[in-house]
């Protein structure tokens, strides 16, 4: 009997090993597939944190939201707006900044090798340890956060675009499932959507470029508490531009010497408006169009261009620097010049653009690594006084007339890029009132 009785315990457990097996196999593939079709999987919630005092927040962004019929928040846009209130980091290593400190502004996307270089380059930056630098994400990413919360080298705040299109999952800004794609017929496909100029309905990926730099100006300029009464110059650099040793005593030169070298020129510039260029080397200050790596701007001009929301909202561009100098510098009258040294001071490095992000690591930099050669007038300020200024005319590049690349036709975007404009100047009046 037991010889005749083991087979069949073998069989019995054999079948129910089978058993076990189709049931994780089929529970692993109903998990696989439900990640697949939720469009919240890819959403990374950050940890909780103590807000503190919340007498530090400066404003009422329930009462902006109800007034402005901005999108409704997710848990993780309320979560990100707190974020931007609370104070920079490292005050207790760095308790002040200097007198004639400039602000510098360094806008991410999702590119962590690129940040991990600009951070380096910036550890290295002459100055750096006077000044506060304020880190704008589009969208919250846990590698970019963890990057920047490692910087000691300065005071650093991070903000947070709380309406960007990485932040919702399933509505708008982001991608919803009654959204027009493509070339879709609206009222055919019974969706929502305005097409652009070449027909093409918005993608979230692209519109968030003009978005999250919209945003951060008018967040920078009027909605922070640590710039919102700064007049001065505040520089704004990219996740891409390698920043060179000389660049911040630089800048701090030019703005000196602006009122009296070029009164009329708008901003200032780290880098030629040619990003392949290094600058000229004559021993001459340069007045030319406006760049758009290391570029630096008062508050004066910065009320010029919020003046212009409505152009810069609506043109169907979804670039932010295109618009600008297709419409909005136009729209000044004059030329628009910035002023710069003849040797660049930054550098663009990027390979690969904004919309390829962190999939893309071994594509983006050689190896994985950026390599400069730096020479000592590198290192060191190299803008002098006695320098004339020498003005370059009739340049090449986009100009009045451009109708744009398209990307920027559905109305919600341009409402939203205006409600940005809007939002904090509605809240002053509320207060005042």
């Amino acid at each position: 009997m037991a010889i005749i009785r083991k087979p069949r315990l073998k069989d019995a457990a054999f079948r129910r090993f089978l058993s076990v097996v189709a049931i994780t196999l089929f529970g692993v593939l109903l998990l696989i597939f439900l990640l697949g079709t939720n469009p919240r999987s890819s959403i990374v919630i950050p940890p909780s944190y103590d807000f503190g005092d919340v007498s530090y927040y400066s404003y009422n962004y329930s009462y902006i939201s109800e007034r402005l019929n901005l999108p409704k928040q997710s848990e993780l846009s309320s979560l990100l707006e707190k974020r931007n209130q609370l104070p920079p980091r490292n005050i207790d290593l760095y308790p002040s900044l200097a007198k004639d400190h400039v602000t510098i502004v360094l806008y991410v996307h999702n590119r962590p090798q690129y940040l991990k270089v600009v951070v380096q380059s910036l550890s290295h930056v002459v100055g750096i340890s006077e000044t506060l630098l304020i880190v704008s994400h589009d969208g919250y990413f846990e590698e970019m956060n963890k990057i920047v919360e490692s910087i000691r080298f300065c005071q650093v705040k991070q903000i947070f675009a709380p309406y960007s299109p990485h932040v919702f999952g399933d509505s708008f800004p982001g991608v919803s499932p009654k959204d027009c794609k493509d070339k879709d017929d609206a009222a055919k496909k019974h969706c929502l959507g305005t097409p652009d100029q070449y027909g093409n309905h918005r993608s979230p990926k692209i519109v968030s470029l003009k978005h999250h730099w919209w945003w951060m100006m008018n967040t920078v300029w009027d909605g922070l508490k640590e710039t919102k009464g700064h007049s001065g110059h505040i520089l704004f650099i990219e996740e891409d531009h390698y920043i060179f040793p000389n660049a911040y005593r630089n800048l701090q030169a030019l703005v000196a010497l602006k009122p009296q070298k070029c009164p009329d020129c708008y901003a200032l510039n780290l880098a030629p408006c040619d990003v392949n260029s290094k600058g000229e080397g004559w021993d001459c200050l340069i007045a030319e169009r406006m760049g758009n790596v290391g570029y630096s701007f008062n508050r004066t001009v910065w009320r010029k261009i919020h003046n212009k929301a409505r152009e810069f909202c609506f043109f169907d561009d979804y670039n932010w620097d295109i618009t600008m100098w297709t419409t909005v510098y136009p729209s000044f009258g004059n030329p628009v010049y910035t002023l710069r040294g003849p040797r660049t001071s930054a550098v663009h490095f990027g390979k690969c653009g904004l919309h390829q992000g962190q999939g893309e690591r071994n594509a983006c930099i050689d190896n994985g690594m950026v390599h400069f050669e730096l020479a000592n007038q590198d290192k060191v300020t190299n803008i002098k006084r006695e320098w004339e200024v020498r003005v370059l005319e009739h340049q090449a590049g986009y100009k009045a007339g451009f109708k744009g690349w398209g990307g920027w036709g559905d109305e919600r975007d341009r409402q939203l890029c205006l409600n940005f404009a809007r939002m904090y100047h509605l809240q002053e009046a509320a207060s005042s009132s």
